[in-house]
C-alpha cells in the first residue's frame, strides 16, 4: 500500500468549467502513484431543479453535462485504475450510471464496474416526526417533491474497496466524495475520529473545485491572483497519518496559498470546534497550516470526535411560481423613470402579489428597494437602471401576469424603457429535517442495466 494517495477534484458546481479534469488526470499519470478523480457537483439549489427535471422527464435528474464531463478522460481512467467518485447522480444515478456505461462501451469498455449509492431518497414516514411545527404547516400547504438525506462516506469506501471503477452518487455530505476514496486505499477504522476528521477536512478543501486554487478568492489589488484564465483545479496529497499537503497541477494558473486555504477552510463552517458531518464532527479550532512549498499547503492538527446521532435531510416542497421581470431605463432620469415603472406595477398588482423590486445599478445590493430603503445615484445624472420584479404564487396564471404586466411597459410605462426579459418557472421551497440515522438505510450495488 502506497503512503501516499491523491485526490483530485473536476468540478465544485453543476456547470464548472469543462476540461479541466484532463489536467488533472495527465498530472496523475506523470506521477503514476495512486490517485482518485471526483466530480462535485450538486448543490442544494442543484438537486432541486434536478428533482423538477425527473418530474417532466423521468430518465433526466441526473448531471446534465455528465457526457462532457467524463469522455474525455474516462478511458484513461480506466487503464490506469484511477477511479472517478462523482455526486453526478443527482436525483438519478440510475440514469447517471446508463449514460456512463454507454459512454465506456463506445470507448472500447463493455464491462465496466460502475456502483451506485443508495438511500438519499428518504420516505414521508421517516422525515415527518422529525420536522419542527413551522415546517409540518409548510408542507401542509403545500406538496411533497423529494427529500433527500446526506450520507456519509462508508458506501463509497466500500464500493471501491469490492471494486468500482466509477461510483455514482446522489446527496452525499460533499466532503464524502474524498473520504471515500481516502478510506478505501488506506482502510482505517470507522471509529478513528481524528484520521476521518483530517478526512473530512480535506474533501472540504476540495468541494468547491478553484475557489481554493484562487478563482472565487481573487479581488484585484487586494488579493491578486495569476492566471485565472488557466486556473488549475485542486489536489490534495493525503498519507497514512493524516497529513494533507493542498496543490494543484504545475503550469496552471490560480495560487495555492495560506490565505486561500484558510478561506475555504472556513467557509460554512458554523462552529470550527464542531463541524457537523456524517461521518465525524470535525474540529478545526487547533488546526494548523504550514506553507511548504510553491502553490503547496500542509493542513493538520484536525481533531475528530464521534459522528451525529442525526443526519441532516433537505425536504423539497412545491412552491408554485417565480415569475422574475426586468427592463432598463439610461440616460437623464433613469432612476426616477424605473422608479415610476415600479409605482406602476404596485398600482396593478401589490393587491395579488407580494411584489420584490430591485433597482440594478442602484441599489440591488440591498433588501429590499421598494421606495424606503437607501440608494446611490451616480454623478451628473446619467445612469443605467435596471428594474427588476419578482413574485412568486402557487397559481401560474397568477405569477404569470407580472410577466405581461412589464412587458406592457414598453409603450405603457415611462419612457425609454427598453431590453425586457421574463422567466416563468416552477419554484422549490427547501425545509430542513434531521434525521435519526438508525431510520435511514442506505447501500450500494452495481449497475445491472445495458451496456
Amino acid at each position: 500500500m502506497s503512503t501516499l494517495y491523491r485526490v483530485g477534484c473536476a468540478a465544485g458546481f453543476s456547470g464548472d468549467r469543462l476540461g479541466v479534469a484532463r489536467t488533472i488526470v495527465d498530472e496523475f499519470l506523470r506521477l503514476g502513484e495512486p490517485a482518485c478523480l471526483i466530480f462535485e457537483s450538486l448543490a442544494e439549489r442543484t438537486l432541486a431543479l434536478a428533482q423538477l427535471d425527473r418530474r417532466q422527464n423521468p430518465a433526466l435528474g441526473f448531471e446534465p453535462l455528465l457526457a462532457e464531463m467524463l469522455e474525455p478522460i474516462l478511458a484513461d481512467c480506466l487503464l490506469n485504475n484511477i477511479p472517478i467518485v462523482g455526486n453526478f447522480g443527482a436525483a438519478n444515478p440510475e440514469g447517471a450510471a446508463s449514460l456512463i456505461a454507454k459512454l465506456a462501451k463506445a470507448q472500447g469498455f463493455p464491462s465496466i464496474k460502475i456502483a451506485i449509492v443508495r438511500g438519499d431518497e428518504i420516505s414521508a414516514s421517516v422525515f415527518m416526526a422529525c420536522l419542527d411545527q413551522q415546517s409540518q404547516e409548510a408542507l401542509s400547504n403545500s406538496s411533497l417533491v423529494s427529500a433527500n438525506v446526506y450520507l456519509g462516506a462508508r458506501e463509497i469506501a466500500d464500493a471501491l474497496n469490492d471494486g468500482a471503477q466509477v461510483v455514482v452518487t446522489g446527496r452525499v455530505a460533499d466532503p464524502a466524495l474524498t473520504v471515500g476514496p481516502l478510506m478505501a486505499h488506506f482502510k482505517k477504522s470507522w471509529s478513528d475520529w481524528n484520521f476521518l476528521a483530517q478526512a473530512t477536512m480535506a474533501g472540504h478543501l476540495l468541494e468547491c473545485g478553484a475557489q481554493v486554487t484562487g478563482g472565487y478568492f481573487a479581488d484585484p489589488g487586494v488579493k491578486d491572483v495569476p492566471g485565472l484564465a488557466s486556473v488549475g483545479f485542486p489536489i490534495i496529497e493525503f498519507d497514512e497519518f493524516g497529513n494533507c499537503y493542498v496543490t494543484k497541477a504545475p503550469n496552471t494558473g490560480g495560487v495555492v496559498s495560506l490565505m486561500t486555504v484558510t478561506e475555504q477552510l472556513l467557509y460554512e463552517v458554523h462552529d470550527p470546534a464542531r463541524y457537523l458531518t456524517p461521518d465525524v464532527i470535525a474540529d478545526i479550532s487547533q488546526a494548523q497550516l504550514e506553507l511548504t512549498g510553491e502553490n503547496k499547503v500542509l493542513l493538520n492538527k484536525v481533531l475528530g470526535h464521534e459522528k451525529p446521532a442525526t443526519l441532516k435531510a433537505n425536504i423539497c416542497i412545491d412552491g408554485g411560481w417565480l415569475a422574475e421581470a426586468e427592463i432598463s431605463y439610461a440616460g437623464h432620469h433613469a432612476y426616477e423613470r424605473a422608479q415610476l415603472a415600479a409605482q406602476i406595477i404596485r398600482e396593478r398588482l401589490s393587491d395579488i402579489l407580494d411584489l420584490r423590486i430591485d433597482y440594478i445599478g442602484s441599489a440591488s445590493v440591498f433588501p429590499s428597494e421598494d421606495g424606503s430603503g437607501p440608494s446611490f445615484r451616480a454623478q451628473g445624472g446619467f445612469e443605467d437602471i435596471r428594474l427588476r420584479v419578482a413574485a412568486a404564487h402557487m397559481n401560474k396564471v397568477i405569477a404569470n401576469q407580472l410577466c405581461r404586466e412589464l412587458t406592457a411597459l414598453y409603450t405603457c410605462g415611462p419612457a425609454g424603457g427598453g431590453g425586457v426579459r421574463t422567466s416563468l418557472r416552477p419554484r422549490l421551497n427547501t425545509l430542513v429535517a434531521y434525521v435519526p440515522r438508525d431510520l435511514v438505510k442506505s447501500s450500494y450495488e452495481f449497475f445491472a442495466g445495458e451496456q
